[in-house]
Parts: structure tokens; C-alpha cells; sequence
């Protein structure tokens, strides 16, 4: 179980495909030349549109998304695993997926997850979200193996869901990426409390790049990418700006805290009220 170099771009996204496309490449650049050998961008890397409608109009499907093959070239070119945390792919007239996408070193596609759990939701603040008017949920929680062991894939609000992270922290990932594009409301209350206590009831790591600032089309994200220890400690953050993010994984420490606190062992089934 070799320790390894991992990194989260962090992005400020707009509804111009072509230059977040340029932009997150750049910085996916900057961190193999870090020495990064796992690289995850958040959700809605490469579209953040200024209203769902807008985004079903400027998605592709898959086989006709532009960034894919770029991003699959890119991950060859530089030998690395790289995690695009999400893609709005056009599965229907009406309707997106989520798609948060795995590429192996070679250019190839290794795991795709789309997003189960989507964000409805009418915050004191005024902001209103439907992303079920335009998304389609998914349906299957999905693991990875990769050379150093298997991780946990998620998207942004699937974070509010633990025992979607149970699942699979027990089918055995030792890590959780959690792409994301949190508001700046809801992050500010419980961004680094719930992917701290994640990763601590799961003994795994956890990898959370994520959109932050300002974007074109008004909507404020909160940042704060986080890289966080199985055992909760906060290992790398980023603050609101564009940019990268690394810290050594050893998978090892998995193992170690779930050693010291064996809580996966010992789930029970009970009956409700």
C-alpha cells in the first residue's frame, strides 16, 4: 500500500465551456508538475450556467462532450489518475446527469458516477435550488480500484447522505472523493464539520475539490477545498481562488484508524420506533 501525491483543483467555473476547459488543464498541469499522481477537479468542472435550462442547452452527451477526450488525453499525456469531479452530460431531452468521471493513465474512462442525491432546496437566504428540474439522479453508489486501493466515489450534496459513504467505506474504500460546489451559505455552516466526520465515522480519507468565489453568472461558492485525514485531521485547504491544493496519502493510516476506532465492524441492524 504505496503512499502517493494527491491534489484538488480548484476552479471558479462560467458557462464558457471552452475556456474552463483551458483553465482547469492548467492547473491539472500545475499539479503533475507537483508531483501529483491523483488529481481531482470539482463538480460542474467545466459548466457552471447561470440557471438549469441554460446548462441542458449547453450540454452534449457523452460521446459528443467535448471536454471528455481532452480530459482523457490530458490524464495520458501526463500519466496521472485524474478525477473530473463532474460534467453535465445530456442523457435525455429534458434532462442531465451529474457525472462525476474516473480516467486511468492511459486516457481511459475507469468508473463513472452520477449523482444520487440532488439539491432542492429553498435556503434562508433567499437562494432556490431545483436541480431535479433538469438532472436525473442516479441510482448506484460506485468504487474504484486504483494502484494504491479502492475509493468512494460522490458529488457535493450526496455529502449530507452518510450512509451512502457507509456503503462504501464496507465494500473497502480507504478513500471518499467528494467534488462539490457548495454555496457559500451552507459552506460557511457545515462544510468542514460534515466532511470532517465523514471521514472520521469512515476511518477514510477524504478529497474535496471545489468551486469557489464569485462566478459570472452571480452565484457565490464557498471554496475551502479540503484534503482530510481518516482521522479527521485537515491535511491541505484552499481558501476562495482558483488553484491547487496536495498532500500525501498513505492508505496505510485507513487501516490504522480503523484499527483504533473498529466502528465498521461493528454496525448492527436493529428495528425502528
Amino acid at each position: 500500500m504505496s503512499r502517493f501525491l494527491a491534489a484538488c483543483v480548484q476552479l471558479r467555473s462560467s458557462d464558457d465551456v471552452g475556456e474552463n476547459l483551458r483553465t482547469a488543464s492548467a492547473l491539472i498541469r500545475d499539479a503533475q508538475k507537483a508531483g501529483a499522481e491523483f488529481i481531482a477537479t470539482p463538480e460542474n468542472t467545466t459548466l457552471m450556467a447561470p440557471d438549469g435550462g441554460a446548462k441542458l442547452e449547453l450540454s452534449r452527451s457523452e460521446d459528443n462532450d467535448t471536454a471528455l477526450p481532452a480530459f482523457a488525453a490530458l490524464a495520458e499525456e501526463l500519466g496521472v489518475w485524474l478525477l473530473v469531479g463532474s460534467l453535465a452530460i445530456k442523457v435525455s431531452e429534458t434532462k442531465t446527469a451529474n457525472r462525476s468521471v474516473l480516467i486511468d493513465p492511459r486516457g481511459r474512462i475507469a468508473a463513472r458516477y452520477d449523482k444520487i442525491h440532488l439539491f432542492d432546496v429553498d435556503l434562508p437566504s433567499g437562494e432556490q435550488y431545483r436541480e431535479s428540474n433538469t438532472v436525473a439522479g442516479g441510482s448506484a453508489a460506485v468504487a474504484a480500484d486504483l494502484p494504491w486501493g479502492r475509493i468512494g466515489l460522490s458529488i457535493c450534496y450526496d455529502l449530507r447522505f452518510p450512509h451512502l459513504y457507509r456503503m462504501l467505506a464496507k465494500a473497502g474504500a480507504f478513500a471518499l472523493t467528494i467534488p462539490s460546489a457548495f454555496t457559500e451559505t451552507t459552506g460557511k455552516a457545515h462544510w468542514h464539520v460534515l466532511l470532517r466526520a465523514r471521514a472520521v465515522e469512515n476511518g477514510a480519507f477524504v478529497i474535496a475539490p471545489a468551486q469557489g468565489g464569485l462566478h459570472a453568472n452571480g452565484r457565490r461558492t464557498y471554496g475551502h477545498s479540503l484534503i482530510v485525514s481518516p482521522w479527521g485531521e485537515v491535511l491541505a485547504e484552499a481558501e476562495t481562488e482558483p488553484g491547487i491544493i496536495l498532500a500525501d496519502i498513505d492508505p496505510a493510516a485507513s487501516l490504522d484508524a480503523r484499527a483504533r476506532i473498529p466502528s465498521l465492524r461493528h454496525d448492527r441492524n436493529y428495528t425502528g420506533p
